[in-house]
């Protein structure tokens, strides 16, 4: 295995991670990227085949579990009950119980919803030039998650920083004051939604919070810290995703000049979604003594499954550093695969298929003011601003 350095909030790194991507591939489908002393798994077959192998996982052995450092209490309250971070049976029971209240039938009564949120955010743009990451991209599905939870549309400027917070506790930029302020917003959040169970408890109603709270399965319901971290799951992560896939979506279309409409949506998003992925690194670990791809893995020992590079193979897909909005779909490691599927991904879709081709159909002569640069949140992948003319 080749070992490999490369320093992640690297400037030239977090414009452009693929050609690092692209050296890794090239020397096998495992390599070891020094500055994680991790060994990563960089090309389709291997993240593919990791996502789904049942001897590795997100949850932490037991034997190498650490305590809690003080200081971030809060924050793994939270992330302690979180499906993202655990195995069977714990996950089977509580994404069962989600999978139950989160139903495709109540994903796709949001159309419309996602439609009219579009055009009253088009409709809001100032005259001729903005940043579409904050008027449109960060908006839109914050909103529409808020309403499916039944969150009043007033809180969502506090979830969107609450979410923020938390969610650099992945970024490799992570520092103490990151934490701090993860740990704030985690306790904030959660005293937040104590009172919104509390409250949807004696009064439901017709929302995603409800039906958690009524999802039972066996006589079997979710506690109040389990609903808790399952909405703080839905909105971190359904925000994160959305807002980096979009920004990076139009980004991306304005730069071919490569445009979607309602029929080609499915397609274009597709193409997206593998090109420029808003989650580059998935972190799995190994739960029993393993030889892959000539490598042995130990109990214990952590794979980075790079989805990034999996999603550039170019065993799977030609020419697969350009993008090209009429590929034949083929199945990208975006979403993930396995246990740990994104339950999030049919709302995700829905939202990029219905709000892309109304951004284009609506501004026809968009343009791109400059070239957008993106942030420093490896491991996510997501624009710090998109200056945009119309």
């Amino acid at each position: 295995m080749i070992t490999y350095t490369q320093s992640p909030t690297d400037p030239v790194f977090v414009q452009n991670p693929y050609p690092f991507y692209d050296r890794m591939r090239a020397g096998g489908d495992l390599a070891y990227w020094s500055d994680y002393d991790r060994v990563c798994a960089v090309s389709h077959r291997a993240v593919s085949a990791l996502l789904r192998d049942r001897r590795f996982g997100r949850e932490v052995p037991p034997e190498l579990a650490q305590p809690t450092p003080a200081h971030l209490a809060g924050f793994y309250a939270i992330d302690g009950h979180s499906m993202l971070e655990l195995e069977p049976p714990r996950h089977t029971r509580l994404r069962g119980l989600v999978t139950r209240a989160f139903t495709s039938r109540r994903v796709a009564e949001l159309g419309p919803e996602i439609t009219a949120q579009t055009h009253a955010l088009i409709d809001a743009l100032p005259n001729g030039r903005s940043d579409l990451i904050p008027q449109l991209c960060q908006p839109l599905p914050v909103i529409v998650i808020c309403r499916l939870l039944g969150v009043p549309d007033s809180h969502a400027d506090q979830l969107l920083a609450w979410s923020n917070d938390m969610v650099a506790m992945y970024q490799a930029r992570r520092n103490r004051e990151i934490e701090d302020r993860a740990n704030r917003a985690a306790a904030e959040f959660a005293a937040f939604l104590t009172d919104l169970i509390d409250h949807r408890r004696r009064a439901p109603a017709d929302d995603l919070l409800s039906h958690l709270i009524a999802a039972e399965e066996a006589g079997d319901r979710l506690s109040t810290q389990e609903l808790i971290a399952t909405v703080v799951l839905l909105l971190n992560a359904g925000h994160e995703a959305t807002v980096h896939t979009m920004g990076n979506g139009i980004k991306t279309l304005l730069e071919t000049g490569q445009r979607i409409t309602d029929d080609t949506a499915p397609q274009v998003v597709e193409e997206i979604l593998r090109y420029d992925p808003p989650l580059h690194m998935f972190t799995r670990y190994a739960y029993e003594d393993v030889t892959l791809y000539n490598h042995s893995f130990k109990r214990g020992d952590q794979v980075a499954l790079l989805l990034g590079a999996a999603n550039r193979d170019p065993d799977v897909w030609h020419a697969p550093n350009q993008f090209d909005g009429t590929r034949t779909i083929k199945q990208n490691t975006s979403f993930g695969a396995g246990l740990h599927f994104c339950v999030g991904a049919p709302l995700a879709r829905l939202e990029l298929q219905i709000a892309l081709p109304i951004l284009f159909d609506r501004l026809p002569d968009l343009a791109l003011r400059g070239v957008p640069q993106y942030a420093n949140l490896y491991h996510f992948h997501g624009l710090e601003a998109l200056p945009v003319t119309y």
